[in-house]
């Protein structure tokens, strides 16, 4: 009988996937994973990670598994939040979920899972893993779920070969109203739980706030650019290769401050990301304004009118070569090649033409449709039909 560890997160996704796996034979373990000690910046006095340790306890009483919580937040500060405020500091915008599943489900959590003698360690994502024998060997691939609108394959994208290999997604080919279905069947806790919407695993954390309590404030003006800013007619050189006409519409605009009007104030550029709207707070406008960029060292915010606003719109973006990640890895371009893809930037945006070109430095994706707020330091993924082959940070 195989045994796999179920991260039981305290929500019906993960609940019902240890109730499939059960069904289906394994012998199931389920695990809870404490990310968060620091109460000093909680929002709430509520205790989130309580709460849903306890409702995970209840599920894997009611299931007939047995359970233990695992302390994580050592290796949760040290790889997933002291990288985000790097990240931000930078002028980055991170993304934890990402990492919180390469770095602490399939790596630390993954090692905790082997250790007891697991043959797989199971999530409650909603994708699916496929598997081919290629050249006598398996390669594992990474499926989009069944559900359309709660596909979390992006959220795996920075997973391996080896990572993989081990790892279940029982509810892949569910949709979530049927996991709600299972779960009000079997009389689970979670069955109308909501879905959590705070940081991987840490429950009620709020981003910005989060951040505002370690980054010191620094004021700041925030700059309106005007559409028909000189900046946005540059001239377009004539190319002499593909790579040199990729490089130039790669290259973000360079915006300073005299090239609008000093519109208000701002508490620190780092707390904001490209693309933003809420929390600029600047009345009079016909539209309303969003963050086009963001200079953490001047600490000037640059702002546009109208989610048209040219400055948020390109359609090259670069990843340098060490940030490039291949699940597929008998796929990886080798310099000079290309290779039609769909890929996205962000979580949910459904997906767009694109192109990669791998060059000696890095890689290009160029996309058939200009995109809005390509942001550095968020990941960008690829995919052929609904497989991701790999992703790679924003530089």
């Amino acid at each position: 009988m195989k045994r796999v560890i179920v991260g039981l997160s305290g929500g019906v996704d993960s609940s019902v996937a240890a109730y499939l796996l059960k069904e289906q034979g394994y012998e199931v373990i389920g695990l809870f994973m404490k990310n968060w000690h620091d109460e000093s910046v909680t929002i709430s006095n509520e205790c989130p990670w309580l709460e849903d340790s306890n409702d995970a306890m209840i599920v894997a009483e009611k299931l007939g598994i047995p359970f233990q919580v695992v302390d994580l937040s050592e290796q949760y500060k040290e790889r997933i939040v002291d990288y985000m405020f790097n990240e931000y500091e930078k002028g980055r915008t991170p993304n934890p979920d990402v990492l919180c599943n390469r770095e602490i489900k399939f790596d630390v959590f993954l090692k905790i899972a082997l250790d007891l003698g697991a043959d797989y360690v199971a999530t409650g994502h909603y994708c699916r893993k496929g598997e081919e024998i290629i050249d006598k060997k398996s390669v594992y691939k990474l499926l989009a779920g069944k559900d359309g609108n709660k596909d979390q394959s992006y959220f795996l994208c920075q997973l391996s070969q080896e990572q993989l290999a081990k790892a279940l997604f029982p509810i892949g080919e569910l949709t979530k109203p049927e996991v709600r279905k299972i779960a009000a069947k079997q009389d689970l806790i979670t069955a109308d739980k909501k879905d959590s919407q705070g940081l991987c695993f840490i429950g009620k954390v709020r981003l910005p706030e989060f951040l505002q309590q370690k980054l010191q404030p620094r004021e700041g003006v925030i700059v309106q650019i005007p559409a028909t800013s000189e900046v946005y007619n540059q001239k377009v050189p004539v190319f002499t290769c593909k790579e040199e006409e990729l490089a130039f519409y790669a290259k973000k605009t360079k915006y300073s401050v005299n090239q609008g009007k000093v519109v208000a104030k701002h508490q620190g550029a780092h707390y904001f990301t490209k693309g933003q709207r809420k929390g600029l707070a600047v009345g009079g406008t016909k539209e309303p304004l969003f963050v086009i960029d963001t200079d953490v060292v001047e600490n000037v915010i640059y702002t546009g009118e109208g989610k048209n606003h040219q400055g948020l719109y390109r359609n090259v973006l670069f990843v340098n070569n060490e940030e490039i990640h291949w699940i597929r890895t008998d796929l990886a371009l080798n310099d000079g090649e290309s290779l039609p893809v769909l890929a996205r930037i962000r979580y949910r945006q459904k997906l767009e033409n694109a192109t990669l070109y791998k060059v000696k430095d890095g890689l290009y994706v160029e996309f058939e449709n200009p995109q809005s707020a390509i942001t550095e330091g968020q990941f960008v993924a690829w995919y052929i039909n609904d497989e991701l082959l790999g992703s790679g940070v924003i530089s």
